[in-house]
């Protein structure tokens, strides 16, 4: 059982005792220290939270626990109910409202749940307000409502259809494209709001064989939800027996997004951001950011088109700033997080399927053979898992000390060149782990490189 506390948010597993886990206690002393912190901003008028959950077991007790104690401090609520983290976030701006919370734990399984904190532009909060969250928490200094000035709640469903909206408004979106192809669409819905978003996203882009594996919004996952290979098995088989066109998989909250060839392999989540890179640049010259962990076919491509790309911490938060600074017109993440900045500056799965369907339409290609027109690297993704007492710091800068002839980086944990090939390592934001990221031309080198980091790191230990 844990409780993890980062600029990913709050996040822990539900049950057990409160300072170990996402407790009652915990979630109320967290949403009460953000909403002491939103009030602060706003000094002398009420203030306004937008919030949503994704479909977990859990969501329904931490919403009532979250939302009372909003309304307890005297903050209105706007609750979009079941949602995604991307809807939010657009609620957040279109709501002017002072901040917002999304209760997901992302791609953690069923006994996870989280807070993730926005602030008014429906962005990630910094990491300095993020700071000042855990601080009031452990100080509990809290001074609530009296009795004539609680907050209100209003629900509202309406932004289901405002989010996708705004996705088939986006000047890049091409419907008319996408319906003459006549897609047939395998979805792995992840047993969350997925279900409810990308099916309705489908149909409104002229997708009328739609497909959906998982669609019960019960949050019992049919398999570990992260969109990893090895969970997508079924998603892979259906798509082949069913003779769809492709398959789409989505994480809980609907942030992450990868894609399945008609023939069952997979289109690669690293390939996601490239794929919709590639269109965007090739209609609008300019700059990319990904994080460090993420495949350097984004690069290639970016130079390609003429624009220069920048490499970021990993973190959603991270990646916006670096993308905000360097004036980027697309960046995300390597696994399948898609940033559209003059669309909303967060990983948006729903914009992300609209862009790629867009340029997979116009390529005229099955999406097997528009895959075999990107860069062919891959990635070997693994993790160590931490028990209490390890010295990260120690063990990272042993490993710094052996590979000291080797270009280093380490602004965000370590990334080591070698040649063309690269290995990163860091601590988890979100999990107790170590993880290890190794990329190469050949997948059996970047296994062979990410498994000697790893025994390194077991031998520092």
């Amino acid at each position: 059982m844990a409780l993890i506390k980062s600029i990913s948010g709050i996040r822990g597993t539900i049950g057990g005792k409160p300072g170990d886990t996402l407790s009652p206690v915990d979630i109320v002393k967290f949403t009460a220290a953000f909403g002491k912190i939103i009030q602060q901003s706003a000094p002398g008028r009420k203030v306004t939270i937008v919030i949503g959950r994704d479909g977990r077991i859990s969501g329904e007790m931490v919403r009532n626990l979250a939302v009372n104690t909003l309304t307890a401090l005297g903050i209105d609520v706007v609750d979009l109910g079941l949602s995604t983290t991307p809807t939010v976030e657009v609620a957040v701006k279109m709501e002017n409202a002072d901040g917002g919370i999304i209760l997901t734990a992302s791609h953690n399984p069923k006994e996870w749940n989280a807070l993730k904190l926005l602030n008014k532009e429906g962005e990630f909060i910094s990491a300095e307000i993020g700071a000042k969250v855990l601080e009031e928490a452990a100080k509990e200094d809290f001074n609530f409502a009296t009795v004539d000035k609680l907050g209100s709640v209003k629900v509202d469903d309406s932004y289901l259809k405002k989010h996708i909206e705004a996705v088939l408004n986006y000047p890049l979106i091409d419907a008319k494209a996408i319906t003459s192809r006549k897609f047939k669409v395998v979805v792995d819905a992840i047993n969350s709001t997925g279900a409810i978003y990308v099916p309705a996203l489908l149909n409104v882009l002229g997708v009328e064989d739609v497909i959906v594996l998982n669609k019960e919004v019960n949050g019992k996952f049919a398999h570990n939800p992260e969109p990893l290979p090895q969970h997508l098995t079924v998603l892979s088989n259906e798509v082949v027996k069913h003779k769809a066109d492709l398959g789409i998989a989505v994480d809980p909250d609907v942030d992450r997004l990868c894609f399945v060839c008609e023939d069952g392999t997979m289109f690669g989540e690293e390939y996601t951001l490239v794929a919709v890179a590639d269109y965007i640049l090739s209609k609008r010259k300019g700059n990319t950011v990904s994080n460090m962990s993420s495949t350097k076919a984004l690069k290639e491509l970016t130079i390609k088109h003429g624009g220069e790309y920048y490499p970021s911490s990993v973190g959603e938060v991270n990646v916006v700033n670096k993308m905000k600074k360097v004036n980027a017109v697309i960046g995300g993440e390597g696994n399948g997080g898609i940033i559209v900045p003059d669309f909303h500056y967060g990983r948006d799965a729903l914009i992300g399927i609209g862009l790629f369907l867009s340029h997979l339409a116009h390529s005229g290609k099955s999406i097997k053979s528009f895959r075999s027109t990107f860069p062919d690297y891959f990635i070997s993704k693994n993790k160590i898992e931490l028990e209490n007492g390890f010295d990260i710091k120690t063990i990272f800068e042993n490993i710094k000390n052996k590979y000291k002839n080797n270009p280093v980086n380490t602004e965000d944990g370590l990334k080591i060149e070698f040649d063309n090939d690269w290995v990163h390592l860091r601590t988890s934001n979100t999990e107790p782990i170590i993880r290890i990221y190794a990329e190469s031309d050949y997948e059996s080198k970047a296994n062979h490189i990410a498994m000697r980091l790893m025994q390194d790191i077991r031998e520092f230990m």
